[in-house]
């Protein structure tokens, strides 16, 4: 699905349906874009949010949902002057809830976008931000009528 080289996955397994998991995601993934400066700043593309949550060829800011199949899949794409990214969150039913993965691929092309991979991935920033996705989306999920 993608030619970008791999750089994560995490996975937490929420006590909830996919339909429950994937409102949470609905109510979460805005909020873990970048903002329209920041998004302008660095030269995101996408700069700016339009379109329903989650719903394809929505966006927000350094991203766009290039792929969603409500309670399966949602595919994030975007890029910038540092890097080609792609965020992909999927929801797989298990005995006792459902198994939300997050896999990160991404490149960084050049000097500066090593400096920025450096930034990013080696401050484990990437990695606090997308643990605390899950973790907000688990509690959201597991909360009856917290998500939708």
């Amino acid at each position: 699905m993608t030619d970008l080289p791999f750089v994560d996955e995490h996975r937490v397994l929420i006590a909830a349906g996919p339909q429950e998991v994937w409102l949470a995601l609905m109510a979460r993934v805005p909020g873990f874009s970048a903002s329209e400066t920041f998004a302008r700043l660095i030269g995101a593309e996408p700069r700016r949010a339009s379109g329903g949550p989650l719903a394809e060829g929505a966006t927000l800011p350094g991203f766009r949902v290039a792929e969603a199949t409500p309670t399966h899949l949602v595919r994030l794409t975007g890029r910038h002057r540092f890097a080609r990214y792609q965020l992909a969150l999927t929801l797989t039913p298990q005995p006792g809830g459902t198994l939300l993965a997050a896999t990160t691929h991404a490149e960084f092309p050049g000097l500066l976008g090593g400096l920025y991979r450096l930034g990013v991935i080696g401050s484990r920033g990437h990695l606090i931000l997308v643990r605390r996705l899950l973790r907000d989306v688990r509690r959201l999920a597991e909360t009856p009528g917290a998500a939708g």
